[in-house]
């Protein structure tokens, strides 16, 4: 499943994530990589961005970019 089609108050663990594009390696920066385990906090208004939290912090991602992280819902 695509962390944008997550539930809000839901758990996954990434499975995939895109190999290239500046974003994308900001990201892995900042933790989002493979075996990660997220939470999908909440979504804006309009369904665009969405808050995960992971490793203790808070981000924001745009639809677009969940939509490309594959993830696997938590045990």
């Amino acid at each position: 499943m695509k962390l944008s089609e997550l539930a809000v108050g839901a758990s996954a663990v990434v499975r995939e994530f895109p190999k290239s594009g500046a974003a994308f390696l900001r990201l892995r920066e900042m933790g989002l990589v493979a075996g990660t385990r997220v939470t999908l906090i909440r979504t804006a208004p309009l369904g665009d961005p969405l808050e995960i939290k992971l490793r203790g912090y808070h981000l924001t991602l745009r639809k677009t970019e969940a939509a490309e992280i594959i993830v696997e819902p938590a045990a």
